[in-house]
């Protein structure tokens, strides 16, 4: 079914429209899903985020009584969206990241405070640095593993982190 049968549908029928527009774009939203969150979200999360992503896409037709150009495009902006909203709560959650031993010290005790700084710290690489560092040494994930799910070379991710780490140490040197 089209764009444009699911438009038709989504006005005169929206229960029946959600039906089909589930069936036909599920993969997509699968594929958007795993490749903005793999390694950051477990498969039951993904699986919550791709029915919140149908049913924000089903109160924001509603709402705009499904006035739109492109199922399409207005799923994949959701989803993008939705993705980038989960990512910042994952990695605005306090986590304890071990780059204390890339670090000079690393008898140092970690303490909350300290974790909070760190954290805060590789918030300051931007992106994709401080998702690659976290990725690395937070979720253990190779540079391969990174490569691919950031749709980067493997050679680029090592060099991102060999660059970020003294990156790393002068900003939370210039913190204390």
């Amino acid at each position: 079914m089209n764009d444009d049968k699911l438009l038709r549908l989504l006005r005169q029928d929206p229960e029946n429209g959600l039906t089909e527009t589930v069936r036909a774009y599920t993969p997509y939203v699968y594929k958007i899903v795993g490749t903005r969150l793999a390694g950051l979200c477990t498969a039951e999360d993904m699986e919550e985020a791709v029915s919140d992503i149908f049913m924000k896409f089903y109160r924001g037709g509603q709402a705009c009584r499904f006035e739109i150009n492109s199922v399409r495009a207005y799923i994949s902006a959701i989803a993008q969206r939705h993705c980038i909203d989960l990512m910042r709560a994952v990695l605005s959650r306090e986590r304890e990241v071990p780059l204390d031993e890339k670090l000079d010290d690393p008898a140092a005790e970690v303490t909350a405070e300290s974790r909070t700084e760190l954290i805060d710290a590789v918030k300051r690489l931007g992106e994709p640095d401080s998702s690659i560092i976290i990725r690395r040494y937070y979720f253990g994930q190779t540079g391969a593993e990174i490569a691919r799910d950031l749709g980067m070379k493997e050679n680029t991710v090592n060099k991102r982190i060999s660059r970020c780490l003294p990156r790393l140490k002068q900003i939370l040197e210039e913190e204390m």
